[in-house]
């Protein structure tokens, strides 16, 4: 499988274009590509959204800085965004064939770089981090640049990951980090009055008791007032959500959102997800969008000749007598079934008078099954590459001893995927369980199936996390996993 790791570097330069090509021109590396460049002078930053493998986007991501460093003088700076360093914040995404662990090492990698390169101290955050109280943005960020070279040199707390006790002099610190991926999504208020705005901040981010996966404050851009936030989850926390917290936040001050912008790039379930809230679509599914359905067609997972032109080169796959796609894919593939039953009995039965009552309850069912089912999806492939990739790790070693710990990891990879198949097959059939009561009981086959194709997932994925995790030598990790897989036994 492809391996894609996505960068989304900030840079406090948001004002002179020619800087911001000239670092640009420095990340150019072969194998990482550029998706999306935002300016904003306001905000006086630069967001740059760079996809590739790992090992170049890595190097990318360190010669951004180094040229940052070079063009870039905060004592100088001003701008509403906070900021700490000339290159702010250079966080890793996994995309594809790459797992969260991954761009935890990869961060490390970065930021050990940049010091070592640069001698720009180096702070890690989110999934990186080595302090709990740096999991979050906000708090590795707080004094800023200003603040943070005065308190640094005398608390401990405060001092970087790599680097000594003492920030750059022009071009401060760098904050280097795994995450999920992240949508900035910035409202703006018909009001100048910056106070409206940090106090809707306040009230949505999730640390003042706001919205789960949330991050938010109040900046003045353009002479508006602008929430600014950073949605580090929309699967769990929609952004249509949020624009109506906001919303609702704002009518308290007699105001309203004017509008809203996107910076950088977005995920199209997000705003698939974003139709199906507002416009309140019975039957929406990401298979009614032309081009979903078009994509689906063109890469052959849909094709003239019904129902089982799309099915059939999957089982013909399985049938194949190759080791993957094996039980594993199956397993996912039975979930994501049985994810798309539950889907159809809800979807149905939503938006019927006799079931009105239930409506929250269907839609919230609906929304999630979704979700899951695009997990399982995933899963299939995700499964088969990694059983290849224990097989290349197990050869390596035959000849290189040192190459031990690769077949850990892949082991590790290859176990951690069916348990995640096992824990949402379980998710599934309780809410398969719990659509019984509130849908057409016409439907109740369907549900019967969906409920039958949940149990064999669970089954077929346990056997595969059992199989795979025998030969694994960290404990820790095994305690852990047989742990959760009593869970899902109790």
């Amino acid at each position: 499988m492809l391996a894609l790791v996505e960068c989304v570097p900030n840079f406090s330069e948001g004002r002179d274009k020619a800087k911001v090509d000239a670092i640009l021109e420095a990340m150019r590396v072969e194998g990482v590509y550029l998706l999306d460049r935002e300016m904003d002078a306001d905000h006086n930053r630069s967001v740059i959204t760079l996809v590739g493998d790992p090992v170049n986007v890595a190097e990318a991501a360190v010669r951004g800085v180094g040229k940052a460093v070079e063009l870039i003088d905060l004592s100088k700076h001003s701008g509403a965004h906070p900021r700490l360093g000339a290159a702010d914040v250079v966080p890793l995404i996994p995309i594809e064939g790459v797992t969260i662990e991954d761009c935890v090492a990869l961060a490390r990698r970065v930021g050990e770089e940049i010091w070592k390169r640069y001698k720009v101290p180096v702070y890690l955050y989110e999934a990186a981090a080595q302090r709990p109280e740096r999991q979050n943005l906000e708090n590795v960020r707080r004094g800023q640049f200003e603040g943070i070279r005065e308190e640094v040199k005398t608390n401990p707390d405060r001092r970087p990951d790599f680097g000594e006790a003492s920030l750059h002099p022009t071009a401060g610190a760098t904050i280097v980090g795994a995450r999920k991926f992240l949508v900035a999504y910035n409202v703006y208020l018909n009001t100048s009055e910056v106070e409206i705005a940090r106090k809707i901040g306040k009230a949505v981010r999730f640390s003042s008791g706001g919205l789960r996966y949330v991050k938010g404050m109040g900046v003045s851009v353009r002479g508006l007032a602008q929430v600014s936030m950073n949605l580090t989850d929309t699967d769990q926390t929609p952004i249509a959500r949020v624009f109506e917290l906001v919303k609702r936040e704002a009518a308290r001050y007699g105001v309203m959102p004017l509008s809203s912008e996107i910076v950088g790039l977005v995920p199209k379930k997000v705003l698939e997800d974003a139709a199906e809230w507002f416009l309140q679509i019975e039957n929406f599914d990401s298979s009614l969008v032309l081009e979903n359905r078009l994509a689906a067609v063109m890469s052959g997972q849909t094709a003239v000749g019904g129902i089982r032109a799309g099915v059939e080169p999957f089982v013909e796959q399985l049938a194949a007598p190759t080791a993957a796609p094996g039980g594993g894919s199956a397993a996912a593939a039975a979930g994501a079934m049985a994810a798309g039953l539950g889907g159809m009995v809800a979807g149905m039965s939503r938006g019927k008078k006799a079931y009105v009552q239930h409506e929250s309850g269907l839609s919230e069912s609906i929304r999630r099954l979704a979700e899951i089912r695009e997990d399982l999806k995933a899963s299939i492939d995700a499964d088969a590459a990694s059983f290849k990739e224990v097989m290349s790790a197990f050869k390596k070693a035959k000849d290189d001893p040192e190459a031990q710990s690769a077949v850990d990891a892949a082991l590790k990879k290859a176990t951690s995927i069916p348990l995640a198949v096992a824990e949402r097959a379980t998710e599934v059939a309780g809410i398969l369980e719990g659509l019984r009561p509130i849908t057409n009981p016409k439907m109740a086959s369907d549900l019967a199936v969906g409920l039958a194709l949940a149990r064999a997932s669970l089954e077929g994925a346990l056997a595969n996390v059992q199989i795979n995790l025998g030969d694994v030598k960290d404990e820790a990790f095994v305690g852990d996993v047989q742990k959760r897989v009593r869970a899902l036994k109790s």
